[in-house]
């Protein structure tokens, strides 16, 4: 049966191929309508499941070709080509079918295939004017292209006899020729031109040339050929060979290895598509290839971490390049074999990075980043494990990896143990929490905490803090740690061991959380220790790392009100700390987010039950306090006073950053964050101002499902009340919308629907391009469905937003589709005692009867209401309702002749002319 219709009942003795045809010209209707309606995706599936219902081949040859229409709509090319063909095959004259393949072949770049279609078309319809218009079209496109190419010829030779002339001295000319042809990759054209000539080879030549300058135009130039082309890809890979490029990637020259990185992540990219797609036959052989060039590039990226000839920085970059391409990228793909096959080939070796104790005899070179990246990737593998026997092998490469350097190891060793401890505790705590219960290491590091030597009790203070805040370790800790932590704090001579004790007593005294009546520490603690951390922060004697860990303390202490309010009073801390966020330090990114939500408590605080709280009272259970300073009144002038003090650029900097160190829940905080800054709308023209606006909508696209609604509903807010094309200006305006879609969605809230409705009303009345954009990501149905809404508010705002939406030729079809009752709502909704509603519905009825002639004449059939409808808007007492009614009257006056008469014949021609003699109403 059609979902939402009764199934056909055959009548008497019906055959079943009679019934089957039946239903399968049932759903081919079904899906004309739903095309229509813009429905395509419901369309596709209609015709579809006609398919495989149908067995007359004319049948099949027209759903093929209503399937290639929407395939078109889909923007999916290929298989829109696919489906047209397949009707062409059946009737090489079904002139639609081959003007559909010819759309398909333009968009896939088969110029001269898509001209043969569409001069098929024109000499079976020679007066067909469209077709001629197409074909002039093409021909003129394709001869653009034919003189593009042969100037891209000449341009191509010619930069490579200056890049290959032995006898150039001119070093200028060289670059200058590198830099065109960097230039040049990066249009299709050209890149296939540069690979036809022989062109990876000579980029191999400027590769081994060891000169940066020449090393960075090649890498450049073949980010360009690699990009989205697979088959270019993995013949470039082949002849490149993934041991040099792993070498390039490793070189103490920063940003060769940073564009490496970058090609590396564009043939990663391309090769993953390739696994993605669904091949058959003669292409599995490639398929296969893709899987195996992935692993070899992987192993080899997995090798330079511990090589000892490799830089730093390239480290650092093969760690961010194992984050971004081996763990899935959502939940919903189901194969996680490659993060199982690096668990199994490389975790050994990724600890090594982590274990890496700076300073020590024949410790690899690492960044002050290198353990933060370190910790990321391991977490990111161990989250994407889905099943206990995969976790368990996990945590016994871990066990065994730690044991291998506790026992039988000499202090080093024991060292190194315990650095990887607090890197597994930063990154996937569960693993970090079982080696912690090895026996021997708390001890262990309990022992080198009260060290004489800074670095070993360096090591031994960080793992200690880190396993603080686990709520596994907490109670022992706080048993055996505290007076151990006090006393480093009072008697070290040495401020960086000093400030990591302060920040193991700030983890072990927030224990409360918000909870005021929950203090650990006497009072006065609290605040002493925050001042501390500030004067450490504010000290920039002190190096850059250290006063990291200043911040990490206020992320503990500002749970607490007092510290909250005594923060935003220190202008110099909160510039510091914000320096500090700009920093290439990018550890402390998480530190700052955490302490500014803790600033403008923009973390979820549910309202508890007043019944609830009735009976733990009672039951003499514990009930949270809230601080009489975390009160509405104090937040909203703690969040100016950060808007005062820059916090926003400081924010946008924290979103630029490409280090690991951003990672979701970071976006998350940053996220809050702005939806807090936002709140009052006064201070959202400061936001945009000071590029708020732009660093949300990343934020808005990436990140955790909570944290993109935070930026979206930011987003929604600020285009509410700000000019939407002065606070997002260009091209970013388009990319607003698909966040203020999101927020339609049934999971969110009615205040995220609400504002999400109202933004997208502002945006439709902008430009029709907008509009097909709204429309693209399929926002109409779910807009038309909120028009149905019970809460007013909601209802109005939908009905406002597709009141500027029926601007759009499709929207205006849509209320015309059979079966719909899209155009009897907006005449009710006229009528409603609701003033803003029916003001809504009544201009959409004035622009859709203006824009659409053929609307006013199936208005008198969709209700037998319209007339007093239309004579109770022109008896109004509001001028505006009664100016729309008016505009409606006349457009259904202007139609038709039958609905004049019809208009003429009722008491409006009265109505009319009173209202015509009303100089008050001009």
């Amino acid at each position: 049966s059609i979902p939402g219709q009764p199934p056909v009942r055959p009548q008497g003795r019906v055959s079943a191929g009679a019934h089957r045809q039946v239903t399968a010209e049932q759903l081919r209707a079904r899906g004309n309508a739903l095309f229509q309606a813009g429905d395509h995706g419901a369309a596709l599936a209609a015709y579809t499941e006609a398919l495989s219902l149908s067995d007359a081949a004319s049948e099949r040859a027209v759903l093929h070709r209503n399937r290639a229409a929407c395939y078109l709509k889909l923007e999916d090319y290929t298989k829109a080509e696919a489906d047209a063909t397949k009707a062409i095959e059946a009737d090489g004259r079904d002139v639609k079918a081959l003007f559909r393949r010819s759309q398909a072949l333009q968009q896939l770049g088969r110029l001269d295939q898509a001209v043969r279609d569409l001069q098929r078309c024109v000499s079976l319809e020679p007066r067909n004017k469209a077709f001629q218009e197409a074909l002039r079209a093409l021909g003129s496109s394709m001869h653009e292209k034919m003189k593009a190419m042969s100037c891209t010829d000449s341009k191509v030779e010619q930069m490579f006899q200056i890049l290959l002339d032995l006898e150039e001295k001119d070093a200028d000319k060289k670059q200058k020729a590198a830099q065109n042809l960097i230039v040049l990759a990066r249009e299709e054209a050209g890149a296939e031109k540069i690979f036809q000539s022989d062109g990876v080879r000579l980029l191999m030549q400027l590769l081994d040339t060891a000169k940066a300058d020449l090393m960075l135009a090649a890498l450049r130039t073949l980010v360009g050929l690699c990009s989205g082309h697979r088959s270019r890809t993995t013949a470039i890979l082949a002849e490149l060979g993934a041991p040099r490029l792993a070498a390039v990637l490793g070189v103490e020259h920063e940003q060769v290895s940073l564009a490496a990185c970058n090609l590396l992540h564009v043939i990663f990219d391309s090769l993953k598509e390739g696994l993605q797609k669904d091949f058959r036959g003669k292409e599995d052989a490639v398929v296969l290839d893709s899987s195996r060039d992935l692993k070899q590039l992987i192993k080899h990226l997995l090798e330079l971490l511990v090589l000892e000839g490799a830089s730093a920085h390239g480290r650092d970059n093969a760690l961010n390049l194992l984050i971004k391409v081996v763990p899935r990228k959502s939940p919903k793909e189901t194969n996680n074999s490659l993060s199982l096959w690096v668990i199994d080939q490389g975790l050994k070796k990724i600890l090594e990075v982590g274990s890496t104790v700076c300073g020590s005899v024949g410790s690899l070179p690492v960044t002050e980043n290198s353990r933060m990246s370190t910790s990321v990737l391991l977490s990111k593998l161990y989250e994407d494990l889905k099943c206990d026997a995969e976790r368990e092998n996990f945590h016994r490469l871990c066990e065994d990896y730690v044991r291998s350097w506790f026992e039988g190891h000499e202090l080093p060793g024991k060292l190194r143990a315990i650095q990887t401890v607090s890197c597994l505790l930063q990154g996937p705590s569960d693993a970090g929490n079982r080696v912690l219960e090895l026996e021997g290491i708390m001890d262990c590091v309990l022992s080198l905490c009260a060290s004489v030597c800074e670095a070993h009790q360096l090591v031994a203070v960080e793992a200690l803090i880190h396993a603080a805040d686990k709520a596994k370790r907490a109670s022992f800790i706080t048993a055996n740690g505290v007076n151990l932590l006090k006393e480093i704090y009072k008697h070290s001579e040495r401020d960086s061991i000093r400030i990591r004790a302060l920040v193991g007593l700030c983890k072990l005294g927030s224990a409360g959380g918000t909870d005021f009546s929950m203090k650990q520490f006497a009072e006065g603690s609290t605040m002493k220790l925050a001042k501390q951390c500030r004067k450490w922060l504010c000290n920039e004697a002190i190096d850059a790392g250290t006063r990291r860990w200043a911040v990490e303390g206020l992320a503990y202490l500002t749970f607490d009100a007092d510290v909250k309010e005594e923060f935003v009073e220190d202008k110099a801390a909160m510039q510091a700390m914000f320096q500090l966020a700009k920093s290439e330090d990018r550890s402390v990114l998480y530190a700052v987010a955490s302490t500014l939500v803790n600033c403008t408590n923009s973390y979820d605080h549910e309202e508890p039950d007043p019944q609830m709280l009735e009976l733990a009272k009672y039951a003499k259970q514990h009930i949270p306090e809230q601080h009489p300073k975390d009160k509405p009144e104090f937040v909203r002038r703690r969040v100016r006073k950060l808007l005062t003090a820059g916090v926003v650029s400081a924010l946008a900097c924290m979103v630029k950053s490409e280090n690991p160190a951003l990672t979701n829940s970071c976006r998350e905080l940053i996220s809050r964050l702005f939806l807090a800054l936002v709140e009052e709308a006064e201070d959202r023209g400061g936001v945009v101002a000071q590029g708020g606006g732009k660093a949300l909508i990343p934020l808005s696209l990436e990140g955790t499902e909570v944290g993109q609604t935070k930026a979206a509903q930011a987003l929604a807010k600020i285009t509410i009340t700000s000019n939407p094309e002065m606070a997002f200006p260009g091209e970013r305006i388009y990319e607003v919308v698909r966040p203020l879609v999101s927020l339609l969605h049934l999971q969110r809230t009615g205040l995220e629907n609400f504002e999400g409705l109202m933004a997208l009303t502002n945006l439709a009345g902008i430009s029709e391009r907008l509009r097909q954009k709204i429309l693209k990501e399929r926002a109409v149905p779910m807009i038309e469905g909120y028009m149905f809404e019970e809460h007013e508010l909601i209802r109005l705002a939908a009905t406002e937003c597709m009141c500027n939406m029926a601007m759009s030729k499709e929207v205006q079809e849509m209320f015309l589709a059979e079966g719909s009752d899209r155009l009897k709502l907006m005449v009710l909704y006229s009528g409603e005692e609701d003033e803003k509603l029916r003001r809504a519905a009544s201009g959409t009825l004035a622009m859709l009867t203006a824009l659409h002639p053929p609307i006013c004449k199936r208005i008198p059939q969709v209700t037998v209401h319209w007339l007093e409808i239309l004579q109770a808007l022109l008896l109004s007492p509001s001028a505006e309702l009664q100016h729309r009614g008016a505009v409606v009257v006349m457009n259904m006056m202007a139609a038709a002749r039958e609905v004049a008469e019809q208009l003429i014949a009722s008491e409006m021609l009265e109505i009319l002319s009173v209202l015509a003699k009303d100089k008050d109403k001009p």
